[in-house]
């Protein structure tokens, strides 16, 4: 029988954190064999990050988007382990920083962990692409209120997804916001709308709008569980992988 892939998880203490290192234990396949969390955190199962990269074959890591850009590059330094990033909110500076790990070891970063979320993105690159131009996008996202970013990573892949569709940039035509007097809506824009309230684990949809009818795709996730199994079947994937930046598309097979 083969010998478990050994875990480390990162941001330990938080809900995902939690809610991986529990698969990771129910797993057969896995060992579970290091968390840590900031450097002032106290708990006595808590180890430190230079321990926890030396023990694993892969870490799970949903931190925070500079806690997470920090650790790829300790990580890489290290010559591995593999990484597993499921944090959100990252800045321009941040995902450079990551690539440039994934030039030393295997990455697989996404906004979301979710088979079911990424089937929906294959389904919006192709609706996108499908549907006329006149068919306003506007991607609707609800998550619980201690979420601190906004879109949603989530969100924010999905905006791609139909701007992939539609052959063009997100950032040319991205609204996230509206606010007061902001006149007619041009065609071509990719809206997004965003609710912060409750324990809601999450919610996406897609509109598609004509005047004369509307396609709605979503996904609505039911417990924090779903994208813990993902991340770990990311795991399992990544170890011994070649260096390189990788998406949960890869993981599933779709690229």
């Amino acid at each position: 029988m083969p010998e478990p892939l050994k875990i480390a998880v990162a941001g330990a203490l938080g809900r995902m954190g939690r809610a991986v290192a529990a698969v990771v234990e129910a797993d057969p396949r896995l060992a579970l064999v290091a968390r840590f969390d900031r450097p002032d955190s106290h708990d006595p199962g808590l180890v430190g990050q230079a321990e926890a990269l030396a023990a694993a074959d892969t870490v799970i890591d949903f931190s925070t988007a500079a806690a997470s850009a920090a650790l790829a590059e300790a990580c890489a330094a290290h010559g591995g382990p593999a990484l597993i990033v499921g944090s959100t909110g990252f800045d321009d500076a941040e995902l450079a920083r990551i690539a440039a790990a994934a030039k030393r070891i295997a990455i697989v970063r996404a906004g979301n962990f979710s088979l079911g979320v990424n089937v929906l993105m294959g389904l919006v690159r192709q609706a996108a692409r499908a549907l006329p131009a006149d068919y306003d996008i506007e991607v609707f996202e609800a998550h619980h209120r201690r979420k601190v970013d906004a879109p949603s990573g989530t969100a924010l892949m999905l905006g791609e997804a139909a701007a992939a569709g539609r052959g063009v940039e997100l950032s040319q035509v991205a609204r996230r916001t509206r606010d007061g007097i902001t006149g007619a809506r041009p065609q071509g824009e990719i809206g997004f709308s965003v609710v912060r309230a409750g324990g809601i684990v999450g919610e996406h949809k897609v509109i598609f709008a004509a005047e004369d009818e509307i396609l709605t795709l979503a996904h609505s996730a039911q417990d924090r569980s779903l994208f813990a199994r993902g991340a770990v079947e990311a795991a399992v994937w990544a170890a011994g992988r070649p260096p390189g930046l990788y998406t949960m598309m890869d993981v599933l097979g779709f690229e």
